[in-house]
């Protein structure tokens, strides 16, 4: 077979090479076979891209000249909704199967989009175990998170995990860019400040993140408790009783290894401002307590979210007092985590499911 498979962002690149690994005998093409690079692809925010608007119409305009004279027999696109989708329209109107991978945010905002994702692929494969339910019957697959894979395949023995850190152990996740460390390692470092006989451990996600938390933390003028590790987030997470962790993937990460965690993040004003207005499908931000929310959970949410004004060092060192206190508390927190992420888990591997969708007669 001849597979076109479209990852325009890194994490979707990961998900493709992966992919192409479980594809031997076929022919495999992407982006990067017609000269174009994920770093140049991808450009987030609206006028970012309106910036290089020449760029990005050149390369719909290649990829469908490329559609039309490989003529593949499927186009896989991974995630990328605003080009990929475009791309996967096309060739769907030339009679090319298509199939998605990575369902857009419709649960969270634009719902009206779902007539035309429905309209633009003939599959969808999500990560997430209530996405399916929005779409028409037999047209969107849980296939089960490659994260959930991931972080198994990743795994050590929990206990030469603890043994390697003192207890009680507080991870501390700012995130990886240095404007979200900026805006929220600082009331992290102030929370973790009040807590009495702990030692926190904060696992950089690279060297310049690393270079950042160790700068802000020489200006706090403390944090003789605080430890800043070069990567290793799984093994801390395994690690700790409980964590601080900033909004994105390691949110997911930590419930993977079934931490207590509290939820923080800042963003500018007026991000905040236009994310109230437009994000109207949920009440939550952790794609854990967004899973809760779908299921009809009540009660406490598994993961307490500080957001803007409620993210002070007060609330957050209180949230994660309680579990310190409490190991009932902290082993309720812990069963409520896994009770989430355990269909994340289940059945056969996302990237098994997900070439099934690519091959004919599945």
């Amino acid at each position: 077979m001849k597979i076109l498979v479209l990852a325009g962002e890194e994490s979707g690149q990961i998900y493709a090479r992966r992919i192409r690994e479980m594809l031997p005998g076929h022919e495999v093409r992407g982006y990067e076979d017609y000269g174009f690079k994920t770093a140049d692809l991808a450009v987030m925010g609206f006028v970012a891209v309106l910036r290089r608007i020449r760029y990005f119409l050149n390369v719909k305009a290649v990829m469908e000249r490329a559609i039309l004279e490989w003529r593949p027999d499927v186009v896989c696109t991974i995630d990328y909704p605003g080009m990929n989708l475009k791309l996967a329209a096309f060739a769907k109107v030339h009679g090319i199967r298509t199939v998605h991978v990575v369902c857009p945010q419709v649960w969270a905002w634009k719902s009206g989009r779902i007539p035309k994702i429905e309209a633009s692929v003939d599959r969808l494969c999500c990560f997430l175990p209530f996405e399916p339910a929005m779409f028409r019957p037999g047209f969107a697959e849980f296939v089960g998170h490659p994260l959930a894979e991931e972080f198994a395949a990743s795994a050590r023995d929990g206990r030469a995990a603890r043994a390697e850190f003192p207890h009680p152990l507080v991870a501390v996740l700012p995130g990886s860019r240095i404007g979200e460390i900026e805006r929220n390692f600082p009331t992290m470092l102030e929370a973790v400040g009040r807590l009495v006989k702990v030692h926190a451990v904060v696992p950089a996600a690279n060297e310049e993140a690393k270079a950042r938390i160790e700068g802000l933390l020489a200006e706090s003028g403390g944090g003789a408790n605080v430890e800043v590790r070069l990567g290793g987030a799984r093994d801390v997470l395994r690690a700790a009783d409980c964590a601080i962790v900033a909004s994105g993937t390691a949110t997911l990460e930590a419930a993977l290894a079934r931490c207590p965690t509290v939820l923080v993040y800042r963003v500018s004003a007026a991000l905040a401002w236009f994310a109230r207005r437009v994000i109207k499908g949920v009440c939550h931000i952790g794609l854990v307590n967004v899973m809760w929310e779908k299921s009809g959970g009540t009660g406490e949410a598994p993961m307490p979210e500080l957001l803007q004004e409620d993210f002070t060092a007060e609330r957050t060192a209180a949230a994660v007092s309680r579990w310190l206190a409490d190991p009932v508390a902290r082993a309720d927190a812990a069963a409520r985590l896994d009770a989430m992420v355990k269909p994340l888990e289940e059945g056969p591997s996302a990237f098994a499911r997900i070439v099934d969708a690519l091959l004919p007669g599945k």
